[in-house]
């Protein structure tokens, strides 16, 4: 999966474990400009290294894998979580014009006037 949006914030690698670290980050996702969602992903272990040259305000693409998980208390309640774990994150140049379609123009193919059609058919 994958989305765009702007860097809101770009928080420290925490080391949960002795082998374990994270990293979060926050995107704002304008899909509708009115209404901006604020959405966190998650890098993970070696993935924290790739949020080290963004900031606040940067237009990002970011690439992620949706997981979900179970966790039961003491009590014997189940509640589900969701993350968002980034896997690749790409600059988008701010005012960069839309990809255009890589396809040849139309062509006439009509005869020239004048011409006779020879084909058999």
């Amino acid at each position: 999966m994958e989305i765009k949006g702007k860097v809101h914030e770009v928080g420290a690698t925490q080391q949960i474990s002795e082998t374990f670290k994270k990293r979060d980050l926050i995107v704002e996702y304008a899909e509708n400009p009115t209404y901006p969602e604020y959405i966190r992903f998650e890098a993970l272990q070696d993935k924290t290294a790739l949020l080290d040259t963004f900031k606040a305000g940067d237009e990002v693409e970011v690439f992620f894998n949706l997981r979900g998980r179970p966790w039961t208390d003491k009590m014997g309640k189940t509640s589900y979580f969701n993350s968002l774990v980034i896997w690749r994150i790409n600059a988008v140049a701010a005012g960069a014009p839309a990809a255009t379609p890589a396809y040849a123009a139309p062509v006439d193919v009509s005869n020239a006037p004048g011409e006779d059609d020879d084909l058999p058919f």
